[in-house]
């Protein structure tokens, strides 16, 4: 089994052992505190898998000095302005063509989240080092050695399908925000976001540090036009909301620009195991 296989293999192992657990305890006697305290625990264990795991095949695989390199790129922030406006501001402007859209084709607005802008700033710095716990796994530790092998473009289509079939027991949590919602459609929208993030980490040369911010403010600005169905039903069901929908089709308007311009050239395998771009892609 190959590195990379590994990879995958022992993620989502441990992943869905804990989420799934978590299910069994949100659906049985988990009002106990003791059990509701081990749904949290078992919750944010699974949800930093990819980056125990990624850092555990390095550590054996390459030491001290592949470690050091992975991990220094969460400190990779000298990169132009205009990619943090990229991180941040990608999904804001995703879901305003969304309301845009749907006013012009229903007549009337979508509904809005509520919650203050201030919040939603403090939520996303809170939460940026918090998205490690995926990061270092995704786009630190497989996305470099997918695109050693398919290339930027279809590793992140690749990459995406796996990313969001990680979640899929959350869609089975009483109390999630994706519980009871339509697993098929939010796979359309996550795979897109896969092919942006992509651009961005591609465009950044490698900088975790840019993906943990713009997975952090993807996580807290979404609900700035809300996509979910406020009546929660079968996860592979169709029967999405027109918001849910639109999402989808802008992402993958922005994504099919992405993969037309996604840098082609694959990183040689010294380049994917230290993660060095080696200047194959330009600072745009």
């Amino acid at each position: 089994m190959g590195p990379l296989v590994k990879f995958f293999v022992l993620t989502y192992a441990v992943t869905w052992a804990c989420f799934i657990t978590a299910v069994r305890i949100s659906h049985g006697a988990g009002t106990a505190p003791a059990l509701a305290l081990l749904r949290e625990v078992l919750l944010l264990l699974g949800t930093f898998a990819p980056a125990l795991v990624a850092l555990a095949i390095t550590a054996k695989a390459e030491g001290r000095p592949g470690i050091n390199a992975l991990l220094g790129r969460i400190l990779q922030w000298q990169v132009n302005a205009r990619w943090y406006l990229f991180a941040i501001f990608f999904l804001p402007a995703i879901k305003l063509c969304v309301a845009l859209t749907h006013r012009a084709v229903t007549g009337s607005w979508p509904r809005f989240g509520t919650g203050p802008w201030y919040l939603i700033v403090l939520a996303i710095v809170i939460s940026t080092p918090v998205q490690s716990g995926e990061e270092i796994g995704w786009r630190g530790y497989a996305l470099p050695r997918l695109a050693s092998r398919f290339g930027f473009a279809r590793a992140s289509l690749l990459l995406g399908l796996i990313w969001s079939t990680w979640h899929l027991p959350i869609f089975f949590l009483p109390g999630a925000d994706k519980y009871g919602q339509s697993f098929p459609v939010w796979t359309l929208q996550v795979v897109g976001l896969s092919v942006a993030i992509t651009w961005l980490y591609a465009n950044t040369r490698g900088s975790l540090l840019l993906t943990m911010l713009m997975h952090s403010a993807v996580n807290q600005t979404v609900g700035i036009v809300p996509s979910a169905s406020p009546n929660p039903g079968n996860p592979f069901s169709l029967n999405v909301t027109l918001v849910m929908w639109l999402t989808a089709a802008f992402l993958w308007m922005t994504a099919l620009y992405f993969l037309a311009r996604m840098p082609s050239a694959k990183l040689s395998r010294a380049e994917a195991a230290t993660s060095d771009l080696g200047g194959r892609v330009p600072q745009r």
